[in-house]
């Protein structure tokens, strides 16, 4: 009895071994194929839950995943190479598998089949019908592309036989078609998820419009949620930023009789965009931050009550900057439906009627001029192309039934003819790149305009119009003045309010050469400070990107309304910006003071700020030695300004990549002025009971014991430089490295003779290490711990451009980190002393 169980137990041993064997070779296995992972699926080599196809250049993968909080298992493309699981398509998705038994292969049809428990009957199928001759399933293979387009082809011939790009699911990405084929009658439409844990088909799509002039149509299942508009020759009417992005990526349209395609590509590659149309009924762009690992939105519609379609009703106009009043108005000629409802509930769905009595068919109509709009829903229009702009009026004159008129294409002064026959949809006032309308009008309505326009003279009454244009002139050049002198008597009372201290006592006279910008103007700028318009978030508030009407981009920085310390910075940077001008130096524009905003209106810097690039492993290698030493000098040189050449003497105190800008070509400006601080012409030092900087840049001297000059400036400069050269930041702490931080580091390699071992290795070693060890030596200068021993700005600007000897650097300051500077900070007298990451 003892041996038999003692078998059985050697047994169970040897099958436990066994097993733990088995499963440690599938393991192995499992990661070899991960590992091995190639684009490609064959009849002899399918892929099964936990397996991958990666693309090429390793953009995108395919395979099995579970959404959400979800259990089920679903086939879908995502990014292969960012860190957040972002989903573009989904094969399965109204069909989930409820294990990880999925096997997705080529059949003997070479179908594309998706199977799970080894059942005979597919959850997924593509439907390709192939010619017998070339049913061999060996010759059909599938491939997932670097532009996340999974094809079906043959592998003979290359022929695609069916793709993932024609059958899209709620993401819509460069290279990829919208649109529909009447001749096949195939149309290719977004379609939004359910939930964000069931990407089944949820209640939102995105498509063409397949009745009239061809135009962008979100839906609500089967109810009309926004309207896109139709393609005028630039843009789609309805979506006018887009006219704003074109730089940025490029849209193609083609438009024929059984056909209408809409895609969209990149001018940089390195760029991630991805539009989605979200559950929640919002079509919205959105581009990966690599500097933050994160996806930003940079539009989104519907953004306004105004863009849900039919909000005001047939024949009447929305406006959605009309902030205070009803935003719906009815067309000239026009009048409320419902009158009740229209002027106490303020309801205005029921659109409005031709006014009592008009008359528009052979009595004297006409056409007024509707500027700026979203034209009506192009569902019931009638297009003729080839007709110019007076052919399409008299072409709409002819018939009665004819409401309004518009050019198809606006390029070139209009040409083409878009006819509306009834009742005008879905009309919206635009303030930038709307286009105008021209609307039927009977002869009253028509010569009311007419003498709004243009005024009508009264010969009988001639003497009687001159003496009434006289009163009229004095009258008006009284209100031109009354105007100006309360426009100068505001400006001075807010220049009094905005140079005020905190005492109440007046510390500078107001600057007469500083515009102002009202609240309105930077509201319609920046689509009323929309959240697709934001570039950024500080301590301060908000920066907003606008466009004023002259078609000038600026950036709007917007105080928040609780930021007590941010009414100091504001007045600070008006107050110093407007007396300062140089090249390398950011340039106010105005300002808005108006009740409680507080507003600096600056000019757009397209290439965001230094940080973007050098800290960023993508984006770092854009950035050669030959334009990191430009950056290096520009930025010498407007501290430089600041410290001597200016009227002032400026101590910026928060010099550091995030405010440094970039222009268009990758010229530098120092930004954010609102720690600056005056010196007098003899003051070489000053002291603070509140340190407000950001760590890393602040030199000891200032950390400590608040003391501050043009040295502590030059100490952030140094700092700086060397963050250029090593594509690091000061803070940077890597595992295996003595010192904390990036100066410890540069000193370490200086002195043991290895600096250029800390130049960034997105250079490829394409620099003169003459010149970079030059510029490392005078970083070192700069960062010197003793105030005394580092050199001023003038020397830093000679010492780089031109071949002078350099001192030896002392050591460095280094040695203190974060932790150890708040235990100074709280151990001295200097209670009230706030380092702040800026």
């Amino acid at each position: 009895m003892v041996s038999a169980k003692n078998h059985n137990k050697k047994k169970a041993v040897m099958l436990h071994d066994n097993c733990l064997l088995n499963y440690l070779i599938l393991l192995l296995w499992t990661i070899s194929f991960s590992s091995c992972s190639s684009d490609t699926i064959s009849t002899d080599k399918p892929i099964r839950d936990g397996e991958l196809l990666v693309s090429e250049s390793k953009t995108f993968a395919l395979g099995f995943f579970t959404p959400g909080k979800s259990t089920s298992r679903y086939v879908g493309i995502w990014y292969y190479n960012l860190p957040i699981q972002t989903v573009v398509w989904v094969a399965n998705r109204d069909t989930p598998i409820n294990d990880t038994s999925g096997i997705l292969s080529i059949d003997p049809t070479g179908n594309l089949v998706l199977h799970h428990n080894l059942s005979t009957i597919p959850v997924w199928a593509t439907d390709v019908s192939l010619p017998h001759s070339q049913r061999n399933s060996t010759n059909v293979v599938a491939q997932l592309s670097d532009i996340a387009n999974f094809v079906l082809m043959l592998n003979n011939t290359k022929t695609v036989i069916w793709e993932s790009f024609d059958h899209p699911t709620d993401t819509w990405l460069p290279y990829q078609r919208l649109g529909f084929d009447r001749k096949n009658n195939q149309s290719l439409f977004l379609q939004s998820w359910k939930t964000d844990d069931d990407p089944g088909k949820g209640a939102f799509t995105v498509n063409f419009s397949t009745i009239g002039k061809p135009q962008l149509f979100m839906y609500n299942h089967d109810l009309s949620w926004w309207r896109g508009g139709h393609w005028n020759g630039e843009l789609f009417v309805g979506q006018p930023y887009m006219k704003r992005d074109m730089p940025f990526y490029n849209i193609s349209l083609v438009e024929e009789d059984n056909y209408v395609a809409l895609t969209y590509n990149l001018y940089d590659t390195s760029v991630i965009l991805r539009i989605v149309l979200q559950q929640s009924g919002f079509f919205q762009l959105f581009k990966w931050d690599s500097h933050e690992s994160q996806w930003n939105q940079y539009w989104s519609e519907p953004t306004d009550h105004c863009d849900n379609y039919g909000t005001c009703g047939s024949n009447s106009n929305c406006d959605p900057l009309n902030l205070e009043n009803f935003k719906c108005t009815c067309l000239p000629g026009f009048e409320p439906r419902y009158p009740r409802d229209w002027y106490d509930s303020r309801d205005g769905s029921g659109g409005c009627v031709r006014n009592k009595n008009a008359s528009v068919c052979g009595n004297g109509e006409g056409f007024v001029k509707v500027v700026s709009l979203k034209v009506p829903d192009t569902s019931v229009v009638v297009v003729k192309g080839g007709l110019s702009l007076e052919e399409c009026e008299k072409e709409c004159l002819r018939n009665c039934s004819c409401a309004a008129y518009a050019p198809a294409d606006v390029r070139n002064g209009g040409s083409g003819c878009l006819a509306w026959y009834g009742d005008l949809m879905d009309i919206q006032k635009l303030s930038d790149q709307g286009q105008d309308l021209f609307l039927r009008v009977d002869k009253v309505e028509l010569a009311n305009y007419y003498k709004k326009s243009k005024g009508v003279l009264n010969k009988k009454g001639f003497a009687a119009i001159l003496v009434a244009s006289i009163v009229a002139a004095v009258l008006l050049l009284s209100c031109v003045y009354m105007y100006c002198r309360r426009k100068k008597k505001r400006k001075e009372k807010m220049m009094r309010q905005l140079n005020q201290d905190s005492s109440g006592e007046e510390n500078g006279a107001p600057h007469p050469n500083l515009p102002f910008f009202n609240f309105k103007t930077i509201m319609i700028a920046t689509r009323n400070c929309g959240h697709e318009n934001k570039l950024g978030q500080g301590g301060f508030g908000s920066v907003y990107k606008g466009c004023l009407v002259n078609g000038q981009e600026i950036a709007v920085k917007r105080l928040s309304k609780d930021s007590g310390q941010g009414k100091e910075e504001f007045k600070n940077e008006v107050t110093l910006l407007v007396k300062l001008q140089h090249r390398n130096l950011v340039r106010l524009l105005g300002c808005c003071f108006e009740k409680e905003e507080r507003m600096l209106v600056y000019e757009y810097l397209p290439n965001k700020s230094l940080d973007f690039f050098i800290f960023d492993q993508n984006q770092r290698s854009s950035l050669g030695w030959s334009k990191r030493f430009e950056i290096i000098c520009g930025i010498a040189r407007g501290v430089l300004y600041l410290h001597q050449d200016s009227r002032l003497k400026i101590i910026h105190r928060d010099l550091k990549a995030s405010n440094v800008l970039l222009d268009a070509a990758m010229n530098p400006k120092i930004s954010d002025f609102g720690m600056a601080r005056i010196f007098g012409e003899d003051e070489i030092q000053a002291r603070t009971r509140r340190v407000v900087g950001t760590y890393g840049y602040m030199a000891p001297e200032y950390a400590m014991a608040g003391r501050y000059s043009t040295k502590s400036d030059v100490f952030s400069y140094g700092v700086l430089l060397l963050e250029i050269i090593a594509g690091q930041r000061n803070t940077h702490y890597e595992t295996g490295r003595a010192s904390p931080n990036l100066i410890g580091h540069v000193w370490t390699l200086w002195t043991e003779g290895k600096a250029l071992d800390i130049v960034d290795s997105a250079l490829n070693k394409s620099y003169p290490p003459a010149i970079v060890l030059k510029c490392i030596q005078i970083g070192l200068l700069c960062v010197q711990e003793k105030a005394m021993n580092r050199p001023s700005m003038l020397e830093v600007v000679f010492m780089l451009c031109n071949e002078t000897p350099l001192c030896q650097p002392q050591k460095p300051a280094f040695l203190f980190n974060g932790s150890q500077v708040l235990q100074e900070l709280s151990m001295n007298e200097y209670t009230e002393t706030t380092i702040s990451a800026r």
